[in-house]
C-alpha cells in the first residue's frame, strides 16, 4: 500500500477521533475524551504535515508533537485509574 496513502487515511481517521473526542468533552465534560481528543488532534497535525510535504524539514517537530500526543494519551489514562481507585476494604462499586 502507498504511504502517501496511509499517511491520508491517518490524518482522516485522526482528525474524526478529534471531532468525536471533542463532542464527547463538550457533553460529558471527561476529562479522558479531552486529553485523548487532543491527542489525536497533535496525531492530526503530524499527518497534515507529511501530507503537505513537508516532513523532511519539520522531523523534530513531528516527533515533539508525536511524544507530546502519547504522554497526553498515558495522562489521560492514569487520572481515569486514579479517579476510579476505591479505598481498601471499600467492597462497594461507585
Amino acid at each position: 500500500m502507498n504511504s502517501a496513502l496511509v499517511t491520508v487515511l491517518n490524518l482522516i481517521l485522526s482528525s474524526g477521533i478529534f471531532v468525536l473526542a471533542l463532542f464527547t468533552w463538550s457533553r460529558l465534560r471527561s476529562t479522558l475524551a479531552l486529553f485523548v481528543g487532543i491527542a489525536f488532534g497533535l496525531f492530526a497535525v503530524s499527518h497534515l504535515v507529511l501530507v503537505l510535504g513537508l516532513g523532511e524539514a519539520a522531523q523534530g517537530l513531528i516527533v515533539v508533537v508525536r511524544v507530546l500526543g502519547y504522554a497526553l494519551v498515558l495522562v489521560a489514562l492514569y487520572k481515569e485509574m486514579l479517579a476510579k481507585k476505591q479505598p481498601p476494604g471499600d467492597t462497594k462499586p461507585r
